[in-house]
């Protein structure tokens, strides 16, 4: 099994697993929808979320090379990711609040990462022997409990008109170069596949509730959970990614992609969609039709970079886009 179809694999999470709470507005879209396909559909936007984060990577690997279409086509595919798949995903099922909603659900999620998550997994990578891992672990778990501290800080500002909204924190970005895993334990190397998701996941959560902020005229709001979205993706995600080993040579990840992409088009969606239309959730179900259709695009478009890199990059297609 490739390291993406296992990662999309253990993203069949329930929503207990991702640390936070529902909000008022997703608990009355539960009651609307199946809770099955409200699991499904939550499982797909951890999916998409660690894909949009995942190819971007693979795309700064591909510009290392001087792979410049096979990056320009990982950014493509990232951007359906997150601004399709995964903005349709929550849509569907209301993941978008209000802005003080939006902020309890991220205060929540963070608190279950800062004191639950991130100390487990640090002690198991220490009991491993993985005291690398461990550091990380321990050093995310006091970035997310500063990450609640500010979003506790934006929510007292806009509900009770004490203080401002804070500014974002700095971001101490991270390279991920192609490497090979460098943990040891079986245990830690899962715990950081799970940590990847939720990272990428809370990436693609935050820059929704950021847009939303936008709309509603929370510019210094936008610019904390655009600021909390970066650290994410570009230091948390990235230092994890890099642990693990995710990042290879853009041919081993095309391969790794084309995997990943085969799985939801071939498995995973279908499956959603089928429940979903058994539990007569038919507008989820044609969403998941429509984006299995997508992500065999996506892993067509791979076949053709790799195919490709044979002979020489052609300048990359539309299709994926």
């Amino acid at each position: 099994m490739s390291t993406f179809t296992r990662l999309i694999r253990c993203a069949g999470a329930t929503l207990a697993l991702t640390g936070m709470s529902m909000s008022v507005s997703q608990a009355a879209v539960a009651q609307a929808l199946a809770l099955s396909t409200v699991q499904d559909t939550r499982a797909a936007m951890r999916g998409e979320g660690f894909a949009h984060a995942s190819y971007l990577f693979f795309a700064d690997q591909a510009d290392r090379e001087g792979r410049r279409s096979t990056a320009e086509l990982f950014r493509r595919v990232a951007g359906v990711e997150l601004n399709d798949h995964f903005t349709q995903e929550a849509a569907l099922i209301n993941f978008v609040g209000s802005d003080e909603a939006n902020l309890r659900h991220a205060i929540e999620g963070e608190r279950y990462e800062a004191s639950s998550m991130y100390p487990t997994y640090a002690e198991e990578a220490r009991q491993d022997g993985d005291f690398e891992a461990a550091e990380r672990f321990t050093e995310i778990a006091a970035d997310e409990d500063e990450h609640r501290r500010l979003l506790t800080q934006a929510l007292r500002a806009l509900t009770l008109g004490k203080g401002t909204v804070p500014a974002p924190p700095p971001v101490d970005r991270v390279e991920v170069p192609a490497g090979p895993p460098q943990v040891a334990s079986a245990r830690t190397r899962a715990n950081l596949e799970d940590a990847m998701h939720g990272e990428g996941e809370a990436n693609a959560a935050y820059t929704l509730f950021a847009r939303h902020a936008e709309r509603t005229g929370q510019e210094r709001l936008a610019e904390l959970f655009h600021g909390l979205a970066d650290v994410e993706l570009h230091e948390h995600f990235a230092a994890e990614a890099r642990l693990d080993g995710l990042v290879s040579d853009t041919d081993t990840n095309l391969r790794t992609s084309i995997a990943g992409e085969t799985y939801e088009s071939e498995v995973m969606y279908p499956t959603f969609a089928r429940r979903a239309e058994k539990a007569g959730d038919t507008r989820a179900a044609a969403l998941f039709t429509e984006i299995a259709d997508d992500e065999g695009d996506h892993a067509a478009a791979f076949r053709r970079a790799l195919g490709e890199s044979r002979t020489g990059e052609a300048p990359a297609r539309n299709s994926a886009s």
